[in-house]
C-alpha cells in the first residue's frame, strides 16, 4: 500500500498520509510520495485545490523516530536538501492552494506540514505539538517563523520550549486553525471548502495566492535564514540511534500524560 494516496474529486484532490500503524510519520516514502503528488496535482489545470489528511488516528507524527532509533534512517531525512534549498515540505513552491485536514495528533515536523498548508480544519481529535527540543532536531521547514505568525510570539515559544500539546479548542483561540469540527464531519467540511475555492476563477486563485506568498518570502526571508543557518549548523550533529530511541519513547510516554490530563497554554 502506497504511503500517500491521492483521490481525485471534481475540480479538487485529497492526499492522505498513510501510514497509519506509525502514525503517519515522515521517511523517505513519505516525502518522496507527498512531493510528487504535489507536483503533478499543482501542474494540473483541473485541480483547483487540494486537502491534505492522515489516515487515523494521527495526521502527522513526525520524523519517523524508530527507523532513527534503530539506526536505519539518518538523522536528516529530507532535511539537510531542503535545508539547503530552502524548498519546505512540498519540496517546491505551490499555487494550488492547500487544506488541511487535521484528524488527530500532529507533531513536530508534522506540524511543520500543517503550518505550510494555507488553510487549517481541525477534527475535535487534534492536538498540536513542538518536540524539536525534545527529539535533538532543529526545524527547517520554517517553523519558527510560521508558529509565531499562527500563534503569537509568546505561546509559539512556550509551545516550542516546553513541547507541549495543544488541544483543538486551544488552536482554534490561538488562531492556528480556522475551525473546529466533530471528527465525522472534518472531511466533508475540508472538502467543501477546497470545492468552494476550485469553483473560482482558477487563474485569479493562483495569482491571489501567489502574491500571499510572495508578501509571506518578502517578510519572513531574513528570518527564514537564521533557522535554516540553526539547522545546517545542527544537522551535522551526530546522535546516537539509542539516544534517539530512548528520546521517543519518553515523548510518547509524555503525549500520553498529558493525553490523559492535557495543560491549557491558552486558558
Amino acid at each position: 500500500m502506497s504511503a500517500v494516496l491521492v483521490e481525485r474529486a471534481d475540480g479538487y484532490a485529497v492526499v492522505t498520509l498513510n501510514r497509519p500503524d506509525v502514525r503517519n510519520a515522515i521517511d523517505e516514502e513519505v516525502l518522496t510520495g507527498l512531493r510528487k503528488a504535489f507536483a503533478e496535482l499543482d501542474a494540473d489545470p483541473e485541480t483547483g485545490a487540494i486537502v491534505l489528511t492522515g489516515a487515523d488516528p494521527a495526521f502527522c507524527a513526525g520524523l519517523d523516530l524508530r527507523k532513527l532509533g534503530s539506526g536505519t534512517q539518518k538523522l536528516g531525512i529530507g532535511s539537510r536538501e531542503d535545508i539547503e534549498a530552502s524548498v519546505g515540505p512540498w519540496g517546491r513552491p505551490l499555487l494550488t492552494p492547500v487544506i488541511g485536514a487535521i484528524n488527530g495528533a500532529t507533531v513536530t515536523g508534522g506540524l511543520e506540514i500543517a503550518l505550510n498548508c494555507d488553510i487549517l480544519i481541525a477534527s475535535e481529535r487534534a492536538r498540536f505539538a513542538d518536540t524539536h527540543a525534545r527529539v535533538g532536531v532543529m526545524p527547517g521547514w520554517r517553523l519558527t517563523t510560521l508558529l509565531p505568525e499562527a500563534v503569537g510570539r509568546g505561546l509559539a515559544r512556550r509551545m516550542s520550549l516546553t513541547g507541549d500539546f495543544l488541544t483543538a479548542e486551544q488552536a482554534l483561540r490561538a488562531g492556528l486553525v480556522t475551525q473546529v469540527v466533530p471528527h465525522a464531519e472534518l472531511l466533508p467540511a475540508a472538502r467543501t471548502v477546497a470545492a468552494t475555492i476550485a469553483a473560482n476563477d482558477r487563474t485569479s486563485v493562483r495569482t491571489l495566492l501567489g502574491s500571499y506568498h510572495r508578501v509571506d518570502d518578502a517578510l519572513l526571508t531574513a528570518a527564514d535564514e537564521v533557522e535554516f543557518t540553526t539547522s545546517r549548523t545542527w544537522a551535522g550533529r551526530e546522535i546516537a540511534p539509542e539516544e534517539v530511541e530512548r528520546r521517543r519513547q519518553a515523548i510518547t510516554d509524555r503525549g500520553r500524560a498529558q493525553n490523559a490530563s492535557p495543560s491549557s497554554p491558552t486558558g
